[in-house]
């Protein structure tokens, strides 16, 4: 891999995840930053100093001509700018959620496949060694399945400050919902079919058409359902921040969160410190035939080592040509549960998909 030529970069958005997407480019040999974008100034780690900040993506596409974009700036703008990026000839990574619509989001799914190029969503928990093992296990009992999961962010200062600029465009069960659903469709293979979400504005300093809490249900076609809760804001209990439970008639699996960890550290977004599978055989005698089992996951990426995967995923599948398909598809499919659940919200019915 080291005799080909380094892929060109152009980063989009410098919040939180565009500085990790960033830092990932910078220190994987495959890659050579182009240019970073942003509307304005803002502090940047070691080794991403040098680099300077352009402010617009436009011109930096048509300065650099790239190899890749990398479209981490508000849920609102990554459509235009992806689809703007494949046509400029760009392979593209954006962060999620794809769109704010599905018909953005086919939209951009069609520019990659027009224009013959890789488009890589972030959805982050795909690369995770523990979320990849719990699809794994939960896939072997086979279903129908109950999925339950949550994350709940109690945030404050600079952290609730981040949180009513994104949802400005995008309501919590959206944005972090994605990645959810994701993981959802990655275990049951099944169509969802019906949603309904409910949501409630628990800040003035929220706005009004906006709610800060939600929660969504979700039925498959292959009878499994799922529920997904999200919450954001000072108001916001600790006691619950934390469920991902999948059931089935064999058993279970779940991630257990170890105590006092706090919902506003954003390495326990990713991180599951335990496994416990949980098989429903039962012996003669009624009672369960072998006990839950623990899989430790101590050792995991951190935040940062995930970004790195994710764009060492990129690579590979622009270099290897990899069939991105499903991904794609996933990718639409999980946002409509959430954009539709959102929808439902704000009308009071439920959706068919």
């Amino acid at each position: 891999m080291s005799s080909q030529k380094p892929l060109r970069v152009v980063v989009a958005g410098l919040g939180n995840m565009g500085r990790s997407h960033a830092l990932a480019y910078h220190n994987n040999p495959g890659f050579e930053i182009a240019a970073l974008v942003n509307r304005s100034d803002v502090p940047l780690p070691d080794g991403l100093g040098g680099y300077g900040i352009r402010r617009s993506f436009e011109d930096a596409l048509r300065d650099e001509k790239p190899d890749v974009a990398a479209i981490a700036t508000y849920s609102d703008s990554h459509a235009d700018y992806a689809v703007r990026a494949f046509e400029a000839g760009c392979h593209v990574f954006v962060e999620k959620p794809l769109a704010t619509t599905v018909a953005d989001a086919r939209r951009v799914v069609d520019a990659a496949k027009a224009n013959g190029r890789k488009l890589v969503i972030g959805y982050i928990l795909r690369h995770h060694p523990s979320w990849v093992r719990l699809i794994a296990e939960a896939r072997k009992l086979g279903g129908p399945y109950v999925f339950r999961m949550n994350l709940n962010q109690q945030s404050s200062g600079h952290t609730w400050g981040t949180h009513k600029q994104l949802m400005q465009t995008t309501s919590p069960i959206v944005d972090c919902g994605v990645h959810y659903l994701d993981v959802m469709l990655q275990i049951t293979d099944a169509n969802p079919v019906e949603v309904r979400g409910m949501g409630v504005r628990l800040s003035d300093e929220v706005a009004p058409s906006m709610y800060n809490y939600g929660h969504l249900q979700v039925l498959f076609e292959d009878g499994s359902v799922g529920w997904y809760e999200a919450g954001w804001g000072p108001m916001i209990s600790e006691t619950a921040f934390f469920v991902k439970d999948v059931m089935s008639p064999k058993g279970c699996v779940s991630i257990v969160m170890k105590e006092g960890v706090k919902s506003d550290d954003i390495d326990t977004h990713t991180k599951t410190s335990t496994i416990r599978l949980h098989s429903a055989a039962t012996g003669p005698d009624g009672r369960f035939a072998k006990e839950d089992q623990l899989l430790s996951m101590e050792g995991e990426p951190g935040h940062q080592e995930l970004c790195d995967l994710e764009q060492a995923f990129l690579l590979k599948a622009i270099r290897e040509n990899i069939d991105l398909t499903r991904h794609m598809d996933d990718a639409v499919k999980s946002l409509a549960v959430c954009l539709a659940a959102d929808e439902s919200v704000r009308s009071g019915n439920a959706l068919k998909l």
